[in-house]
């Protein structure tokens, strides 16, 4: 059962700031796919194909925008659309390394900052900021040289400071965490990730941090705006949906191996985050994987 999902090779090269296609087409054909580099996708008249990003699956809108950070599963599929009506599809692709170095560490550039991290669990914007940013690209495909990286830079600001962003995977799903904004939440992140396929007490979590119960409730709601337990929950299941992608262990076998005390409890805690069963979400990514 275990397929290959496609790494692309993108054409950028070590000098290059970032490329960006614009393109118009009748139906989507590249399969799911992960590159080391960050995304930006706006697609419009699309409306009934479907959006993968990590171990999300939506069907979209006519108009959207996504960004999805470095190696992480992402793709459209046709779905429900019928492709009578051509799509058009902006994709910019720029490299992790382009603020490298302390710039990135400046009080101006934290939304910046603050979304490449999200973007690692991908980012949904909202319809009005795909409608800003679709011009904006336009405009950067048709700018050259200094022109177009100023323009670049300003996309990434406005769309940094935009309101209605909606992240899209798990947050164990992503290869790359990062909570630099608390110490204390990492500690704790780090914890669960070392002993999600165990039993994990509230106690001795908060135990780690010599913090009491209510306390340390509070700061968990506060910083992720879930409860332990859901936080806990969340975990298990970046798990639970990387090993239903990538592996071919049945849907017991990962159930118990993610920390989860019986297969009912999986199954409705996985139903309620993905709104379907760990065996319908498999059977979603079946036939969307190609081998190369």
């Amino acid at each position: 059962m275990k397929e290959s999902i496609h790494r692309e090779i993108t054409p950028l090269k070590d000098d290059d700031c970032f490329l960006i296609f614009d393109r118009q087409r009748g139906l989507f054909t590249y399969p799911i796919h992960f590159h080391p580099e960050y995304e930006i996708n706006f697609i419009s008249n699309a409306q009934g194909a479907r959006r993968v990003v990590g171990d999300h699956f939506e069907e979209i809108k006519e108009l959207e925008l996504v960004m999805v950070g470095p190696n992480l599963y992402h793709g459209w599929e046709n779905y429900k659309n019928d492709g009578r009506s051509l799509l058009h599809e902006i994709t910019l692709q720029f490299p992790r390394d382009i603020f490298d170095g302390p710039i990135l560490e400046k009080n101006l550039l934290k939304p910046v900052r603050d979304m490449l991290t999200n973007a690692n669990r991908g980012i949904l914007f909202s319809h009005d900021t795909a409608k800003m940013a679709y011009g904006r690209l336009e405009s950067i495909s048709r700018k050259r040289g200094f022109d177009s990286f100023l323009e670049f830079q300003s996309l990434l600001y406005d769309l940094s400071i935009s309101r209605g962003q909606r992240l899209l995977t798990n947050i164990s799903f992503q290869r790359n965490n990062d909570f630099h904004n608390s110490e204390r939440i990492e500690k704790i992140y780090n914890y669960i990730r070392a002993n999600f396929n165990k039993k994990i007490m509230l106690e001795e979590a908060a135990d780690l941090l010599n913090m009491s119960v209510v306390s340390f409730s509070r700061l968990i709601k506060q910083r992720t705006g879930k409860s332990f337990v859901e936080f806990v929950n969340e975990i298990r299941l970046g798990y639970a949906t990387r090993m239903l992608i990538e592996t071919g262990k049945s849907v017991s076998e990962i159930c118990y191996e993610c920390g989860f005390n019986n297969i009912s409890n999986f199954n409705r805690t996985f139903k309620k985050k993905q709104d379907c069963t760990p065996s319908e979400f498999r059977l979603n990514f079946n036939g969307v994987k190609n081998v190369f």
